[in-house]
């Protein structure tokens, strides 16, 4: 059964059996029945328990065979050991879903995967779909449908809104969904995803892009085990214009630990995912404060192209404090126009008007000019996002009514822009704020970053088809990792410039090499077993002569064949010293969950010590290599720094792309690409691989991989 056709019965099932049903509301079995009756679900309730003929209420079946009808979902409370049978019972009577609440699958170890791997075949041999196990559930406020046994709705259950959770922790996923109730945001639907032993992550997003309902998403995740289902459902997103905040979590080595045991997922390189997130759209939060900041400013569905800022404020102190934090977020905040500023300053003469504008506590002698400057800064600024800061003034008596209807007059007048409010006020007036269209925040900093965040949801959402990837021959791979001769010979067919150069078996050919190629030549070992040839003193620059070449042939070979004792030596690499350019790096790497990435930075400090790269997964277009290129903080080096010529950037783009283009069609057996230095040369005179590193797996390897994939 496809993932798409059982969504509805995840988000708005029309009879729900409960198997392992509890009288008592407060048992895991017994919650979601009690708070399906207190929130008014319309669909049917099926309990089933073999020793009551009543739950709560409710006719209740002895068995799964003695239901009375086939419900929509079904939701399994039993003990782990009989949730295989529970599942088949379920499935032979053509429920097409089930939550598994039950724990001890492969989160516990060999025996927990056991009986994963065996509810999940169960489950397939009849088509049917499963949320967890080990899962908190799903939840409808909308339909008053709560299939969870989370007690997180004791304390006040969720306001029906816009905004869709997926999480793969339920208690997190459940922590989240309280904060949002808390701060009055409304809940479309919540999923918890659990162990993902078959639906996952990217199937509840989709759920979600699909939902009528739900015009945000936020998502907690603690590892991705399908990578480019996660792409699909990200894409989707993007295509459908839903804003999706994601909250990444083990990113260190500890966190990444704790994430495998909790649900038995992959935490994944960070960097990688970071790059192929952000490149779909996603904002990343960094905390769960910020993704709910991002989500209720979201709900408002304004998502600014060039996105800019324009903040009205009583206090010096504040601007200062929003235009510190607008320049870390990247969010520009242009001065108001000239003509702008005079007016303002007419105003209020010890006004500061240029943005922050600064009316200052003046106001409070003339309520008006609080709605005059706020009109100001939207009309003749012409800012995407406002922010104003009136902080506890909005709440004395002798303000609040005039200085709320001063500046909702101007939010009326423009729908289209994104309006926040750092303010401190009670929690009456705030709703007040909110109802009137106005996000409010009590930090003006976190107010900033979610007003940033709008920016890049526009950008991406506005973000046309590039240029598609460049047409190159597939290329055969051979049975283990090559030399770099055999490496750059690959890369050649794919259309990648090499250096000009040769293989050499012995001195004399070295000599003769070098002759034809023209001095300076570099001089390397040439191995399959030796990849980092200048970790062992294996490359030799700037020779000039002949008999310097020949005394370096034996130096190479000698010093191979001393730090590597038994490996295959199979001469030295003579090639022509290019000068005058740019040393860059390009690289693959093949991410366990995204396959290949590709890196793009300038060699030496730049790469090694100051990590200045830019990742972007495989394949794109030359218009996207470019976007690399220009995105890391070394790129004036390539432009022409200090008088210096610009580079060919265009064929460093049309390498980049190429290279993307070869990982992907190599398969798994590609493990990395190391272009280290690719010199890129002045004007238009190209860019050129003068090392190149291809690490393969083993063919047999790749194809005992392959077959446990299946």
């Amino acid at each position: 059964m496809p993932a798409h056709s059982v969504f509805p019965r995840l988000l708005r099932p029309a009879s729900v059996a409960v198997v392992g049903a509890s009288d008592d509301p407060l048992r895991i079995g017994g919650r979601p029945i009690s708070y399906m009756l207190q929130q008014g679900y319309k669909g049917r309730i099926l309990p089933v328990n073999p020793t009551r003929s009543v739950v709560q209420g409710i006719a209740a079946s002895s068995s799964v065979a003695d239901m009375p009808e086939t419900p929509d979902l079904a939701i399994v409370a039993v003990a782990a050991r009989l949730v295989p049978e529970t599942v088949e019972q379920l499935a032979s009577r053509g429920t097409k879903a089930a939550i598994i609440f039950s724990a001890g699958f492969s989160e516990m170890g060999p025996e927990g995967q056991r009986l994963e791997r065996d509810t999940l075949a169960c489950a397939r041999r009849h088509g049917m779909r499963l949320l967890g196990p080990n899962s908190l559930g799903a939840l409808n406020p909308r339909i008053g449908f709560y299939g969870t046994f989370t007690s997180v709705v004791e304390a006040g259950f969720p306001q029906p809104g816009r905004v869709g959770i997926v999480s793969q922790s339920g208690a997190y996923g459940c922590h989240i969904l309280g904060l949002a109730r808390r701060r009055g945001m409304g809940i479309s639907t919540a999923l918890m995803s659990g162990n993902e032993s078959d639906l996952g992550v990217h199937d509840l997003i989709q759920a979600l892009v699909d939902d009528e309902d739900t015009d945000v998403i936020a998502v907690y995740s603690e590892g991705i085990r399908d990578g480019q289902g996660l792409v699909a459902a990200l894409e989707a997103a993007r295509r459908a214009r839903k804003p999706v905040v994601m909250m990444k979590v083990g990113t260190s080595a500890v966190g990444g630990a704790a994430a495998q045991s909790h649900t038995a997922s992959i935490a994944g390189n960070d960097r990688v995912f970071d790059a192929v997130v952000s490149d779909l759209g996603v904002v990343r939060a960094r905390s769960t404060e910020h993704m709910l900041d991002v989500a209720r400013l979201a709900a408002r569905r304004i998502y600014p192209v060039n996105n800019t800022l324009g903040v009205i404020t009583v206090s010096g102190g504040a601007g200062v404090i929003i235009s510190d934090a607008a320049d870390a977020a990247g969010l520009p905040m242009p001065e108001m126009p000239a003509a702008a500023q005079k007016r303002l300053k007419e105003l209020i003469p010890f006004a500061a008007p240029r943005n922050p504008v600064d009316c200052t506590a003046q106001f409070m002698n003339d309520l008006s000019i609080a709605g005059r400057f706020t009109e100001s800064v939207v009309e003749e600024g012409g800012y995407q996002s406002v922010l104003g800061f009136f902080t506890y003034t909005v709440d004395a008596e002798s303000i609040a009514d005039d200085l709320r209807a001063q500046l909702k007059a101007v939010r009326d007048r423009y729908p289209d822009r994104v309006f926040a409010l750092s303010i401190l006020a009670s929690d009456e007036r705030v709703r007040q704020y909110e109802d009137d269209g106005f996000t409010v925040f009590e930090d003006p900093a976190r107010a900033v970053a979610a007003i940033a965040a709008m920016g890049q949801f526009g950008e991406a959402f506005a973000r046309q088809p590039g240029q598609p990837a460049p047409a190159v021959p597939r290329v055969e791979l051979p049975a283990e990792t090559p030399n770099e001769a055999e490496s750059k010979r690959l890369l050649a067919e794919a259309g990648i410039a090499v250096a000009p150069e040769r293989a050499c078996e012995s001195a004399d050919a070295a000599v003769a090499a070098a002759e034809a190629l023209g001095f300076p030549v570099v001089m390397k070992i040439l191995s399959p077993d030796i990849l980092h040839k200048s970790e062992i003193g294996g490359v030799l620059l700037g020779v000039n002569d002949a008999a310097s070449v020949r005394a370096g042939f034996d130096t190479l070979v000698q010093r191979a064949g001393s730090t590597v004792p038994g490996a295959r030596i199979e001469g030295v690499l003579v090639a022509r010293q290019l000068s005058g350019g740019v040393e860059c790096i390009l690289g693959i790497q093949r991410d366990p969950v995204f396959g290949p990435v590709a890196m793009f930075g300038l060699g030496g400090i730049f790469v090694e010590v100051m990590k200045d790269v830019v990742l972007r997964p495989c394949p794109f277009g030359e218009d996207v290599a470019e976007e690399m290129i220009r995105a890391i903080k070394g790129v004036p080096l390539l432009l022409g720094a200090r008088g210096r010529p610009p580079m060919d950037v265009k064929a460093l783009a049309a390498m980049l792309s190429r290279l993307s283009v070869f990982a992907h069609q190599a398969g798994d057996r590609l493990l990395s690409v190391d272009l280290n230095p690719v010199i890129a040369m002045p004007g238009e005179q190209g860019a050129f691989a003068a090392d190149a590193v291809i690490e393969l797996a083993p063919a047999r390897a790749a194809a005992q991989i392959e077959e446990v994939n299946e």
